[in-house]
């Protein structure tokens, strides 16, 4: 038995089934009592019935045949091997009674041989299968690349297309972009010659003598209110004015108002003198006091406080207003919004406008000043008083007027002559450069 168990152990899996089976009966075991091999003895046993062969013989056919692969010759050669099969299983039934472990090996080894037959007609029809399928997955492969590459293609062509279409459109940008940059090649230079129009309109001589009205008609309207004040606070109107002209001579009592203003320039004009710098960032502003807010730690910014200092002295200040707030908030680096001091802030904005502007305008720009009792001479002076009175005056009688005080200093800018203003009246030429003092 041991030797027949070791030979079951080296077969197939069917061989082991089949060996089962008989090994099992021989013990008196039945086929009954295994459900597994009751289903196995029933197909393939010598007992069936015709019709039962004849289905297991369509079932084998039709697992052969499924995909109409195999020959009617391999047919015929596998329905021989079924019959062998069936033959050699009738032998291992016959040699388990009596029973002949010797004839049942045989018989089993006979089983088995006919078992490698079907496996080989089974692997030569999977080999077979396998190739056609592999066939025919290279032949529908070839057909997709075929159609792929067919609509790559056209999207290859598509895409030349629109990069024809694109590379259309770039030139085109090109040529709108070189049109674009040389519009706006012209359109800087247009604005730099307006910019360089506009700078020159500002720097420039007669730009200079609307710059030298302004300061003064700036100095006419601060005194307006300064003498009021002065007025209003009780002082001697004549012995002020005596206190700043001392030896003048007026034409008329109302003439000592030109004092005041040659006062107020005085003190404007004390101690400066021609400086070059950019006044175009207080020119553009019409109240100086918005100048003086957003910058006021500027140039400008420090010299009207320190000329506010100077021309209001403290007595006078005082004597205005009850107190010195207006001089304690410049102490302190602001400025006052009130109307006194946004008259002062003016005449402070043109006279700095006139003294950055003149050596900007011309390097070699000077200021001069005409000395009292000087003879009144219309090329270097014009008078203060009403124009119309000088104008019809003869050389003679002009030789007849005096300079009793100068109100404004004149100034030599580029070709421009700018006049100085002074007072006049009728009882030689004195012409002083640089800086103003009094």
């Amino acid at each position: 038995m041991m030797e027949f168990a070791n030979t079951l152990k080296s077969n197939s899996n069917m061989s082991d089934t089949v060996c089962k089976f008989c090994a099992l009966k021989s013990i008196g075991v039945l086929p009954s009592q295994v459900p597994n091999l009751r289903h196995f003895h029933k197909s393939i046993c010598v007992g069936a019935s015709p019709s039962e062969d004849r289905n297991v013989a369509n079932k084998v056919i039709e697992m052969v045949t499924g995909e109409g692969s195999c020959s009617g010759e391999e047919i015929m050669k596998i329905f021989d091997t079924v019959s062998a099969l069936k033959s050699a299983y009738l032998q291992l039934q016959q040699a388990h009674i009596p029973y002949d472990p010797q004839k049942i090996i045989t018989s089993y080894q006979g089983v088995d041989a006919e078992l490698e037959k079907l496996c080989k007609f089974k692997h030569a029809y999977k080999e077979k299968r396998y190739r056609k399928t592999k066939s025919y997955s290279k032949a529908s492969c070839f057909d997709l690349l075929q159609s792929e590459i067919g609509r790559k293609e056209a999207f290859f062509r598509k895409l030349n297309s629109l990069n024809s279409v694109k590379d259309s459109q770039i030139l085109r940008l090109q040529q709108e972009l070189q049109d674009l940059e040389m519009g706006n090649k012209n359109l800087r230079k247009m604005i730099k010659r307006i910019s360089q129009k506009r700078e020159a309109s500002v720097l420039s001589a007669a730009k200079f003598e609307d710059f030298f009205k302004a300061a003064a008609k700036s100095i006419h309207d601060f005194s307006k209110p300064l003498i009021s004040l002065i007025k209003a606070s009780g002082w001697d109107l004549d012995m002020a004015a005596k206190c700043i002209e001392n030896a003048a001579v007026y034409s008329k009592g109302c003439d000592k108002k030109y004092a005041f203003e040659a006062y107020i320039a005085r003190r404007m004009f004390h101690g400066v003198s021609l400086t070059s710098y950019d006044v175009s960032d207080i020119v553009k502003f019409d109240d100086p006091i918005d100048a003086l807010i957003e910058n006021p730690n500027s140039d400008f910014s420090k010299f009207c406080g320190t000329k506010y200092l100077l021309v209001v002295h403290p007595t006078m200040e005082e004597s205005f207003f009850g107190n010195l707030d207006h001089r304690t908030l410049i102490l302190g680096g602001k400025h006052p919004r009130t109307e006194f001091y946004q008259l002062f802030a003016k005449v402070a904005k043109w006279v700095w406008v006139l003294l950055g502007s003149a050596v900007s305008i011309d390097a070699n720009a000077t200021m001069f000043s005409v000395n009292r009792e000087s003879m009144f001479s219309g090329l270097y002076m014009e008078s203060v008083e009403e124009e119309g009175k000088n104008a019809v005056l003869s050389d003679l009688e002009r030789a007849s007027y005096k300079v009793q005080f100068m109100v404004m200093p004149g100034f030599k800018v580029a070709e421009a002559l700018v006049k100085s203003r002074v007072y006049i009246s009728k009882t030689c030429l004195k012409l002083n450069g640089g800086s103003f003092n009094r």
